[in-house]
């Protein structure tokens, strides 16, 4: 059923969504925004291990709704990889919120640093000045608690943070001597996190349940926290949960017309906008507009150039944990004992190397922290252990040891090289339980991601063992983070090789706009969550100027 029609019309309520929400809400124009997932409240959060990561409260189930996954020349199999979360806020609900800007570096990395054979890098059509009054508003209106220190990569900023740091875990200043030791410096890792009251949120009570877990206080700065309470106050915004998008129509001219989807109730809904604006996620958004085909569009919507689902991006991961008896080493170390949950500490002296003495240019970022405290988690993983697996006494002798264990470990976010063999499709032999094909997912590294992770990580090692753990044992070095996301739509100035111009918005679909991580032609070396928020709250700005001109 056909319905009045509205100004803009919003699919997703995260990152990118929710600040076009809020900023056109301030305007006076009417909104509606369309989420495929649950509305959570704070009641609904608890520290459920079993009904937060190991069952559909965040991600769907991969029979229910699949994603096709396969490294190149591979098959495909059905995964619940590169899903964010379905809910109101979406990924940053359960989020562990480590902030961090983009550097001016990262903007301009053909020019700075070329591009490697093979990789598709290429310049941003924006600058770092461009975003950097949008970081400051973006850090401001979710909330951002840190300390920005001087550092060899610290970004231009205005000024600190809105709210002062958490409070940390006493050995984070552990952290700081080894890396100093080393030569190196070591720098708090702002999160989004508030650290006292903050615009009728209340302050962090410091759960140690940040990543995988909402927020039962509010402390938390997801969208559903902050942005999506502050647009629906407007009285012009109005979200509805539990909406799935099918396509995105468009009229004889060529310009979107509406989005076709099926409500709550399982009714298919159309809702007519003058604008309409993607955000689903990289992975999501290249699905739906591919899906969304025409007459006009054979292809997928705006796909006449067949760059729609090209150059995904995702973040290179690494990793490394230190190992700390309690029971023998806590009279040495007496911060073992501290259950302060927050290190917050971070490093990115190898975020750019001066020349190619390593084999590469562009790095990232290791964050430190202590391994999350999910008791399944940590069980399944050390009944993973050997060729065999570990069963039975020997599983619980394991356990015991672990218990007793305080483990300290580093991620790397890293550079993650876009090329023509990462991209996102869509299959029609396979569909989900809405009957819309599904994502089809194919990933191929480019080498110098591998160098530079293992580098990274090798980095992080010597950190460690100058703290003198009682172990240090490496999880890997080839991974990524797939729940940070982008490319598939990137943005540019040329309408043959981009999808987006440099405000979001399509260049051959004039009222139709992307703003998740789809718009981003590189990754960084860092999550990408706050440079998404401060980008739509730039192209909100534009937006909002646009539609006040008629």
């Amino acid at each position: 059923m056909a319905m009045d029609s509205v100004d803009v019309c919003i699919i997703g309520s995260g990152a990118g969504g929710a600040p076009l929400a809020l900023e056109l809400g301030r305007a006076g124009f009417k909104v509606v925004i369309l989420e495929k997932g649950a509305w959570y409240k704070q009641t609904d959060f608890v520290h459920d291990e079993i009904m937060n990561s190991r069952r559909n409260f965040f991600m769907p189930l991969p029979w229910d709704e699949p994603h096709l996954w396969r490294t190149e020349g591979q098959p495909y199999t059905r995964s619940n990889e590169a899903w964010t979360a379905n809910c109101v806020g979406g990924g940053t609900v359960h989020m562990s919120g480590f902030f961090y800007r983009l550097k001016p570096i990262d903007f301009r990395m053909k020019t700075e640093l070329g591009a490697p054979k093979g990789s598709n890098v290429v310049d941003w059509p924006i600058t770092y000045k461009d975003l950097a009054p949008y970081y400051d508003k973006a850090e401001i209106e979710l909330g951002v608690s840190g300390n920005a220190v001087p550092h060899p990569f610290l970004e231009p900023r205005k000024g600190n943070y809105p709210l002062p740091p958490l409070a940390e875990h006493p050995v984070a200043p552990e952290i700081d001597k080894a890396a100093k030791s080393l030569g190196w410096h070591t720098i708090p890792t702002a999160r989004a996190i508030i650290s006292q009251p903050y615009r009728g949120r209340d302050s962090c009570v410091y759960c140690a349940l940040c990543g995988s877990y909402g927020c039962e206080h509010g402390a938390k700065s997801s969208t559903g926290a902050s942005l999506i309470p502050a647009a629906l106050a407007t009285g012009k915004v109005e979200l509805r949960a539990k909406c799935m998008a099918k396509e995105i129509t468009v009229d004889a001219k060529g310009l979107a017309k509406s989005v076709v989807y099926i409500d709550a109730d399982g009714v298919t809904q159309e809702q007519p906008a003058r604008i309409i604006v993607a955000s689903c996620t990289a992975v999501e958004s290249a699905r739906l507009l591919l899906n969304s085909k025409s007459t006009r569009f054979p292809n997928g919507l705006a796909n006449d150039n067949g760059q729609v689902g090209k150059n995904l991006l995702f973040s290179s991961f690494g990793q490394s944990k230190a190992t700390f008896s309690v029971s023998k080493r806590s009279k040495d170390l007496p911060w073992l004992t501290s259950p302060m949950p927050f290190v917050n500490r971070s490093l990115q002296d190898f975020y750019v190397m001066p020349d190619e003495r390593f084999g590469f240019r562009k790095g990232g970022t290791l964050g430190f922290m202590w391994s999350h405290p999910n008791p399944i988690f940590a069980a399944v993983g050390l009944a993973k252990k050997g060729e065999n697996g570990v069963f039975g006494k020997a599983l619980k002798d394991k356990l015991r040891t672990y218990r007793d264990s305080r483990i300290l470990e580093f991620e790397i976010y890293g550079e993650f090289l876009p090329t023509d063999t990462t991209y996102v499709g869509v299959d029609g032999t396979v569909k989900d339980k809405y009957g819309l094909p599904v994502a089809a997912i194919t990933i191929k590294r480019h080498p110098l991601d591998f160098t530079m992770t293992k580098f990274l990580v090798e980095r992080g090692e010597e950190v460690l063992q100058a703290m003198q753990p009682d172990r240090v044992d490496r999880v890997g070095t080839a991974g990524e983070t797939t729940i940070l996301q982008g490319g598939t739509c990137r943005f540019g100035k040329d309408p043959g090789t981009s999808v987006l111009d440099p405000d979001c918005r399509s260049h051959s679909v004039k009222n139709l706009y992307v703003v998740d991580g789809s718009f981003l032609p590189t990754s960084g070396g860092v999550p990408l969550t706050l440079t998404i928020t401060a980008n739509s709250f730039r192209v909100a700005e534009k937006m909002v100027a646009s539609l006040k001109k008629g």
